[in-house]
């Protein structure tokens, strides 16, 4: 899995459409091995891109938990604080 793909579900705010497309990018370049795709394999790489950022909306729609909504905001400062114990 990519490091760059982050949980998506149960947060406050909930995550943007924005999110979930960017996620999408991630996961398509990481399975295609592309970075940026040649002319020839750009509408591809776009239709695999837009596919899985629907996957990802029906997916997040369809989920439940019981769970109280994490806040986003703390996740990202924990993330930074753990990075920065990490890299100095």
């Amino acid at each position: 899995m990519c490091r760059n793909i982050k949980p998506l579900f149960n947060y406050d705010p909930p995550a943007t459409e924005a999110d979930m497309r960017d996620a999408a990018l991630q996961f398509v370049r990481k399975v295609s091995g592309f970075r940026s795709p040649s002319l020839a394999n750009e509408a591809a790489f776009d239709a695999a891109v837009e596919e899985v950022t629907r996957a990802v909306e029906t997916l997040l729609g369809s989920l439940q938990t019981s769970a109280p909504p994490r806040d986003r905001e703390l996740a990202a400062a924990r993330a930074k604080a753990r990075s920065k114990e990490r890299f100095g």
